[in-house]
């Protein structure tokens, strides 16, 4: 990883990764849970968001299995992936504290300049 922010449906997915593996219709439902809703990834979005995680190393193949006729692999965060996120947490948690000290102080006028001399 970068040091820019993680955009949203990698933090999401990392996330819903963070306390046990999933399969791929687990993921789509933990990131709707974890959004409340606002964030709904298609299928399509999913899996190469999963490929491009699985070649950063921040993802791993937990496990494959055939049901109903169709392989099905579960997904869970690799060491890495959980030091990205981790990393991410407290860059987001230093934003959010210093966004709730500004808003507790007082709010200052700001001074205004003309442009001409007095």
């Amino acid at each position: 990883m970068t040091d820019r922010s993680m955009q949203e449906p990698t933090l999401l997915l990392l996330t819903a990764l963070a306390d046990a593996p999933r399969h791929g219709y687990a993921l789509l439902q933990e990131v709707a849970a974890i959004s409340g809703g606002r964030v709904k990834l298609r299928t399509g979005t999913l899996y190469g968001a999963l490929d491009r995680l699985l070649k950063q190393g921040l993802v791993r193949v937990d496990s494959e299995e055939v049901v109903d006729g169709r392989a099905r692999r579960t997904y869970a965060l690799s060491d890495s992936g959980r030091e990205v996120l981790t990393a991410e947490a407290d860059r987001l948690r230093a934003i959010a504290a210093e966004a709730e000290r500004r808003l507790s102080a007082p709010v200052r006028s700001p001074k205004l300049r003309t442009g001409f001399a007095s």
